[in-house]
C-alpha cells in the first residue's frame, strides 16, 4: 500500500479589489472554492482562513497584517496557499514582508493553483520576479490612464460624466449644450447675478423649474454653489485643479458668470453689521413727506414686543408716524395679490409659450434657409459675373457696378441672418420669466418670506414711498399692464368674459425692450415677429398696449 505524505499546513488568504461584487471578476467565494479543492487534491491542511475586500496597491491591510502575525506567532512553520502572487501584494512593502518571513523559514512555502515557489534560492528569486510583475501591472495601468488623460486634454476633450446643462455624444465624445437644461443653467446664473436670490431661494426657483432631487426636494446649497461655480459653462475642462480650454460650446458670457463669482465673494466674507437687530424692510422705502430715510426699531407695549418703521427725520422735522410690522407686510402682499394669477392661468400661459417657442423654432428655421439660399444665388451670380467679364463679354463700368450691387447685397443678406440670430427669440425668455414671477407674486402674497417680498417689490416696482403710515410703489412694465389688467376685469366681475392672458402675451417687441431694459412705447404693432414671412416688424396697423395684455 502506497504511503500518503503528511499534509502541508498552510493559511488561506483570498482578496478582491472592491468592495461591490459586481467589479470583480474573481470573488472571494470564488477564489475559497477553487483553494479549497485544490488543498483537497494536494493534501494541504488550512489552519485558518483570512479574508478581504481591499486594494493591495497600499500597504495597511488589515486581515493580510493578521495573517502575517499568526504565521510569525505560530509554534510550526506555516505555508501560505493563495490565488494568485498578486492577490498577496501588489506593493513593495508588503511584498518584501513575504519575502523576509520566506528567508526566517517562518514561511515554508507559498502555494498557488498554477504554481508554487520554494524556499530555494531559485524560488526565491522567482517570487521577487512574481511580485515585481504584480506590481508593475497596476503601475503600468496608472501611467496608461493618465496618458491618455493627457492627451485627452490636449484635444479639449471633457474627461467624465457630462455637466448639468450639457448631454455627453458617444460619437464625438464630447459634450454638447442640452436644448433645455442649458436654458435654466444660463436662468439661474442670470437671476443670481441680479443679487435678488440666495442660494436657498435659488434652489427653491429651480424647483419650480423641475430641477430638484430624486426624492422631489429642492437642491442642497452646497450643490447649487457647486453649479454656479463650475467653469465648465465657460468652455473649460477642469482636471486635478487646472483648467484646460475645452472644445465643446459654451454656455454662458464671461461677464454674468464673473458677476456671479463677485456676489459669491462677498456673500462668503459677510461686512460686520452695527445693526443689532434684523429689521427685513429697511432700505425699501422712503419718506414720501421729507425725503428721508425709513428706519425701524423695537417698542414694547400691550404685553409684546412689536416692531415698527419710521421716518429717520435726517432732512428736517417731519409730521410722519410710526407704522407696525405687520400693518406694513399686509399693505405689500396686498399690492402683490393685485398682479398674482391663479396657478390654472400661469400653467396656460406657460404651455401656451412651450407652443410660441416652438412655432418660432419652425419659422426660424424656415427664415434662416431662405437667407442661405439667396445668399448662395447672389454668390452664383457673382462667379458667373468675375467668368463673363474675364471672357470681355461685359464692359468694366457695368461690371464693377453690377459687382458693387452683387456685394452690397451678399453682405446685407449676411448682417440680416446675423441679427436674426441674434435677436430672433429674445422675447421668448422674458415672457417666461415674467409668467414665472406671477406666480411668485401669488406665493410671495400668501407667505411670510419678509426677505422674499421685500427683493419682490424691489424688482416689480419704483418710487417705493411712505405716507400717513401708507406704503405705495409704482408697478414698472409690465406689472402696471397686468395690474391695470386685473382691476379692469375685476371692475366688470359678473359679465362673460373668455379673455386669456395667454393670448394676449405674444408681442416680440415689447418682450425685446424688455431684455435691453427700455420702456416700451404705449403703442405695439400689431404683427408677431416672424410671422410676416420675413422676419420684420411691421409698424402699421397700432394696437394700445393694454390689449397686449
Amino acid at each position: 500500500m502506497k504511503e500518503l505524505k503528511p499534509k502541508t499546513q498552510c493559511v488561506l488568504y483570498a482578496r478582491k479589489s472592491t468592495e461591490e461584487d459586481d467589479k470583480q471578476i474573481m470573488s472571494i467565494e470564488a477564489q475559497l472554492f477553487e483553494l479549497r479543492e485544490y488543498a483537497e487534491r494536494e493534501r494541504i491542511e488550512i489552519v485558518k482562513e483570512f479574508t478581504e475586500a481591499k486594494s493591495a496597491k497600499k500597504p495597511g491591510r488589515e486581515e493580510f497584517a493578521k495573517m502575517l502575525s499568526t504565521i510569525e506567532t505560530s509554534k510550526k512553520p506555516l505555508g501560505i496557499l493563495a490565488w494568485h502572487t498578486d492577490r498577496l501584494a501588489r506593493n513593495s512593502v508588503d511584498g518584501g514582508k513575504i519575502i523576509y518571513l520566506v528567508d526566517t523559514g517562518a514561511i515554508t512555502s507559498l502555494r498557488f493553483p498554477q504554481f508554487w515557489f520554494e524556499p530555494t534560492p531559485q524560488g526565491k528569486f522567482m517570487l521577487q520576479v512574481a511580485f515585481g510583475q504584480s506590481k508593475y501591472f497596476p503601475d503600468n495601468l496608472v501611467e496608461n490612464v493618465k496618458r491618455g488623460i493627457r492627451q485627452k486634454l490636449r484635444r479639449g476633450e471633457w474627461l467624465t460624466l457630462a455637466p448639468f446643462g450639457y448631454v455627453n455624444n458617444p460619437k464625438t465624445r464630447q459634450i454638447e449644450p442640452h436644448p433645455v437644461k442649458s436654458k435654466i443653467v444660463v436662468r439661474a446664473f442670470e437671476e443670481f447675478a441680479k443679487g435678488m436670490h440666495t442660494l436657498k431661494s435659488l434652489s427653491e426657483f429651480l424647483a419650480e423649474l423641475g430641477i430638484e432631487t430624486r426624492h422631489r426636494t429642492p437642491l442642497a446649497k452646497a450643490s447649487v454653489h457647486r453649479m454656479l461655480t463650475n467653469r465648465a459653462y465657460l468652455g473649460f475642462v477642469a482636471h486635478k485643479g487646472e483648467y484646460f480650454d475645452g472644445r465643446f460650446e459654451p454656455i454662458l458670457s464671461l461677464a454674468t458668470f464673473e458677476a456671479v463669482q463677485e456676489i459669491l465673494r462677498r456673500k462668503a466674507k459677510p461686512r460686520k453689521s452695527k445693526q443689532r437687530h434684523n429689521f427685513p424692510f429697511t432700505g425699501l422705502l422712503t419718506c414720501a413727506e421729507c425725503g428721508s430715510a425709513i428706519t425701524a426699531q423695537f417698542a414694547h407695549g400691550n404685553g409684546g414686543t412689536y416692531r415698527y418703521y419710521r421716518c429717520t427725520r435726517k432732512k428736517g422735522n417731519c409730521s410722519q408716524k410710526y407704522l407696525r410690522e405687520n400693518l406694513l407686510v399686509s399693505q405689500l402682499k396686498a399690492r402683490l395679490q393685485s398682479v398674482a394669477l391663479c396657478d390654472g392661468w400661469t400653467e396656460k400661459m406657460l404651455k401656451q409659450v412651450e407652443v410660441w417657442e416652438k412655432e418660432q423654432v419652425r419659422s426660424s428655421q424656415t427664415f434662416v434657409q431662405n437667407l442661405e439660399t439667396e445668399q448662395s444665388e447672389v454668390s452664383a451670380k457673382l462667379d458667373k459675373l468675375v467668368s463673363t467679364y474675364i471672357d470681355g463679354d461685359v464692359p468694366k463700368e457695368s461690371y464693377l457696378a453690377k459687382k458693387e450691387e452683387l456685394m452690397m447685397r451678399k453682405l446685407a443678406l449676411t448682417n440680416q441672418k446675423e441679427d436674426f440670430r441674434q435677436t430672433g427669440r429674445n422675447w421668448i425668455e422674458p415672457l417666461r420669466s415674467w409668467i414665472l414671477d406671477i406666480r411668485k407674486a401669488k406665493k410671495l402674497s400668501q407667505g411670510d418670506n419678509f426677505e422674499d417680498i421685500k427683493a419682490f417689490v424691489q424688482k416689480v416696482g419704483t418710487n417705493h414711498r411712505l405716507l400717513d403710515k401708507s406704503a405705495s410703489f409704482s408697478f414698472s412694465e409690465p406689472w402696471n399692464f397686468l395690474a391695470q389688467f386685473l382691476a379692469s376685469r375685476a371692475s366688470r366681475r359678473g359679465e362673460h368674459s373668455d379673455l386669456s392672458p395667454a393670448k394676449k402675451l405674444k408681442s416680440s417687441e415689447l418682450w425685446a425692450r424688455m431684455e435691453s431694459n427700455h420702456r416700451p412705447r404705449h403703442y405695439l404693432p400689431r404683427t408677431k415677429f416672424g410671422l410676416n414671412g420675413r422676419g420684420r416688424i411691421r409698424t402699421s396697423d397700432p394696437v394700445i398696449i393694454s390689449d397686449v395684455l
